[in-house]
């Protein structure tokens, strides 16, 4: 017998709009949304097209509402329990935002939509996750690199200040004069030999601080995102050879339980809402 109750509908609006090709839809969308986003800064192509551009934008703009609408009714509570899909939900909404007055330069982020391409592609997302979970490392990297800016702006400002304002003038300016120095953009014409033709021992201190800034620090940045996405991998592993020893519903004794409790059906059931509500939605 056909169930007509509000949890089957929301069962049905889950398996349709979880299911594979209209993921596989709402990512070519996301790719055609983007190409038209950049053809509007090209006023020529604009003063051409401009109409239908407009109305491309607005129909993929429709579909993602739509899709995010479905989502949110399928998932109920859930829907905001995943950090992706509030990401979603906020990246459609400043598209929604008036383009007038402040809200112009607000809603000139509706480009932020291509990054909806990241949730929608494994290889992408993993790489995101990776780089999320790195930041307390990498905080703890760029806290260094910020002592070590600041001790090399003081010392270059006491050294090199009065014979060189424009570089060295103030801690600002020296701060900026030795970002400018790690990023090796006309490190050695552009300052360190300027500087070095009025103090010749000036390579002893701008040397060091290149090596340890530039080749030393930067690395250790990329070092914790490649360690961070070996020990994903590596638990992303252990966790499929665990699935296949264990029944797929250890967690939700069967499916039905487990779309029941993930919908709100089953008062003394938890919600499954991580990871698990395409399977609910496509095994119900």
């Amino acid at each position: 017998m056909i169930q007509s109750t509000p949890a089957a509908w929301r069962q049905k609006i889950g398996a349709v709009v979880l299911h594979p090709t209209t993921q596989l839809i709402v990512l070519l969308i996301i790719v055609l949304n983007a190409i038209v986003l950049g053809l509007q800064t090209s006023h020529g192509i604009v003063a051409r097209h401009g109409t239908l551009l407009h109305w491309l934008d607005m129909l993929a703009l429709g579909i993602f509402i739509v899709e995010l609408a479905a989502k949110f009714i399928a998932l109920g509570r859930c829907f905001f329990r995943d950090g992706w899909n509030v990401f979603d939900f906020l990246v459609v909404a400043v598209a929604l935002l008036p383009n007038a007055g402040a809200f112009s330069v607000v809603r000139s982020l509706r480009v932020l939509r291509v990054l909806r391409l990241i949730n929608r592609m494994p290889q992408l997302r993993r790489i995101a996750d990776a780089i999320l979970q790195a930041v307390p490392g990498i905080g703890a990297i760029a806290g260094l690199m910020g002592i070590l800016f600041y001790v090399g702006a003081v010392m270059a400002t006491t050294l090199f200040g009065e014979r060189f304002p424009e570089w060295f003038g103030s801690l600002g300016n020296s701060l900026y004069t030795l970002f400018q120095v790690m990023t090796l953009e006309s490190w050695s014409m552009g300052i360190v030999r300027p500087v070095m033709e009025v103090y010749p021992h000036a390579w002893l201190f701008f040397v060091p601080f290149i090596l340890v800034s530039a080749f030393v620090m930067l690395n250790l940045f990329v070092a914790v995102i490649v360690d961070t996405m070996a020990n994903l991998g590596a638990d992303g592993e252990e966790t499929d050879k665990q699935a296949g020893l264990e029944p797929k519903t250890a967690n939700c004794p069967s499916a039905k339980t487990k779309s029941n409790a993930f919908i709100g059906n089953s008062p003394k059931s938890k919600p499954c809402c991580a990871n698990n509500h395409r399977d609910s939605f496509q095994t119900a």
